[in-house]
Formats: C-alpha cells, sequence, structure tokens
C-alpha cells in the first residue's frame, strides 16, 4: 500500500510487484506507465481517488456539522463513512466489471458523470 509519496510505482518497479491487492492510499502513487504494465497483470487495484477518499470524506462530514450545527460522535461518523465508502466502492466496482474498465477509469468515469449530472441540474451557477 503506498500511502506517502506520489510516483512511487513507475515503470521501473511495477514488474517487481508481488501483491494481489494495490490499495493507493496515497494520491497520484502509480505513474501512467506503470499503470499499464500492472493492468496486464492480476493485481487488483484499488485507485487512489476511491480508496484514500476517506479523509476528504470525513472533512466534509465536519463541514455538514459545523453548517447545519449537528454533532455526530465518533461511533456515527465512522458508521457513516462506512456506508459512503462502501457505496462507492461497489459503484465503481460494478461499472468496472460491465464495461470492463479498469477500476481507476471507472472511478473517474463516475467522478465525470455526477459532475456533469449536477452541472446540467444546477445550471451554470449552483
Amino acid at each position: 500500500m503506498p500511502a506517502a509519496l506520489e510516483r512511487v510505482i513507475d515503470g521501473t518497479n511495477a514488474g517487481k510487484l508481488r501483491c494481489r491487492v494495490l490499495a493507493e492510499g496515497a494520491n497520484g502513487p502509480t505513474t501512467p506507465e506503470a499503470d499499464e504494465i500492472l493492468a496486464a497483470s492480476d493485481t487488483f487495484i484499488i485507485p487512489d481517488v476511491l480508496c484514500n477518499a476517506g479523509g476528504v470524506t470525513v472533512s466534509y462530514f465536519e463541514w455538514v456539522q459545523d453548517i447545519q450545527q449537528f454533532l455526530w460522535s465518533e461511533a456515527q461518523v465512522n458508521q457513516k463513512l462506512e456506508e459512503l465508502m462502501l457505496r462507492a466502492f461497489h459503484q465503481v466496482r460494478r461499472l468496472a466489471q460491465e464495461r470492463r474498465l479498469r477500476m481507476r477509469t471507472a472511478a473517474l468515469s463516475l467522478g465525470v458523470q455526477k459532475v456533469a449530472k449536477e452541472k446540467s441540474r444546477r445550471g451554470l451557477y449552483p
């Protein structure tokens, strides 16, 4: 699990990885060249945009609590986080399987779809 630096998995070392699951905890730890090498392997990649979204999600929860003057317990935050992250993972996995996409492509595609849908719904200015 690369969890600190960008671009630590590159074309020179991607082929040497011996893991079944690569959970990208850092932002952009895998270069495009390494991504191509890993795509030819049996390694299941949980892309950074999905794998390390928990911190940003909890920051959003803090914002919601502040705006709404809520006070959630740690257990409530963890429960909401787990629900949201599992739902996102399953949506990405489903799209990847249905369209035979890599997990990274599926995750980014879903993100673009969500932004486009909201842009259409809300107009230029929310």
